[in-house]
């Protein structure tokens, strides 16, 4: 409902913004970036792949919901408290962005709480808002500087291409980065067995997203050269920072899902001589073209099946050995071993063959 309110908002905005050929010519300057920026947050999703129903709905929150509560809260908001342009964009902007784009954060902790495992999942959330929030508001400032009324300049093809140039070529990752500080510290609190941790993390790392977002914005009343000293000093160290965290978080997840599923195993929940096929993701590659190579695609979906779930069972049993297994573990890991033993007997990994019914 709010997805789709805010998408009927962000239609009447953008046919306010400019005439149509000015949209159009907007929107595919803003669409650019978007391929590689989620291209990256996908391949950091390789381990245990979020649900795409829910990768589109963070897109979809952020580039519908966050970018119209944003806009309205902030128009509603100066009718009553007056900043200064300076005021508004260094610190109202970030308070107010940071917030709508981090609502979908916390509503997902509470409607899908079990689908955040830690950090990277937090991350890759944080990631697909961002992205679309972005894009919208990308469109935003594109559409305004070709029409002059960004108060950059007369407008036209010079002013448009300046700002595709900086917030397209130069910044694409500057909204996710800005919200992966959030969805760090939902990340923290959700692999925390400490209460305070887990209602101070996701305060923390959304007044680090503001701090960010109020540093970068405040860099253009300094002129481009404040801007080049922010973007080298902070943001570029910072997207570094982040992008190791990211990476260093995806490489404990295989170690975390190895030793989990090596436990699991143990119990008898599946066989051990699977645990490499799942873990290794050339090797989960590899089955995936046997499967289909030997059986056809239906051999090939049961063999993806198979290990999604063991992946899903493999995650959720760390939370279990840890103590942080969300309130429907129980309900969730026989699902989990449902689909297992339902896929289990119509595939073969290399090497293997398929059993005989």
């Amino acid at each position: 409902m709010a997805v789709t309110v805010g998408a009927l908002l962000t239609l009447m905005v953008l046919a306010l913004s400019g005439a149509p050929g000015t949209t159009l010519l907007a929107t595919a300057l803003a669409a650019l970036p978007v391929g590689p920026v989620l291209a990256a947050y996908l391949w950091l999703d390789r381990y245990e792949p979020e649900p795409r129903i829910l990768l589109v709905a963070g897109l979809a929150w952020g580039a519908f919901v966050a970018t119209m509560a944003a806009i309205v809260i902030q128009g509603v908001g100066g009718l009553f408290v007056t900043f200064t342009d300076t005021a508004s964009l260094a610190l109202a902007a970030p308070v107010v962005e940071e917030a709508s784009k981090g609502l979908f954060l916390l509503l997902l902790l509470w409607w899908r709480r079990a689908e955040v495992d830690g950090i990277l999942d937090g991350i890759v959330y944080a990631g697909m808002v961002g992205v679309g929030f972005a894009f919208t508001e990308n469109i935003l400032y594109l559409a305004a500087a070709w029409n002059g009324t960004d108060g950059m300049g007369p407008g036209g093809f010079g002013a448009v291409t300046g700002t595709f140039v900086l917030r397209c070529l130069f910044s694409p990752f500057a909204h996710p980065l800005f919200t992966a500080f959030t969805g760090i510290g939902i990340g923290i609190a959700v692999g925390s067995r400490s209460r305070s941790v887990r209602v101070l993390a996701p305060v923390g790392g959304y007044l680090a997203a503001v701090l960010a977002h109020g540093l970068w914005n405040g860099s253009s009343v300094y002129g481009f050269g404040g801007f080049v000293v922010v973007y080298a000093v902070i943001m570029l160290p910072a997207f570094i920072g982040v992008v190791a965290l990211a990476w260093w978080a995806r490489e404990t997840e295989a170690h975390v899902l190895r030793m989990a599923l090596t436990d699991a195993a143990g119990r008898g929940l599946l066989p051990a001589t699977d645990i490499g096929w799942v873990v290794d993701l050339r090797a989960r590659r590899e089955a995936r073209r046997h499967a289909r190579r030997d059986g056809g695609p239906a051999a090939e979906r049961a063999m993806r099946d198979y290990q999604q779930a063991a992946i899903e069972l493999g995650f959720l049993h760390h939370r279990l050995l840890r103590g942080t297994a969300p309130r429907d573990w129980q309900a969730r890991g026989q699902d989990f071993l449902g689909r297992i033993q339902a896929a289990r007997p119509r595939i073969a990994f290399p090497g293997q063959v398929v059993p005989q019914r």
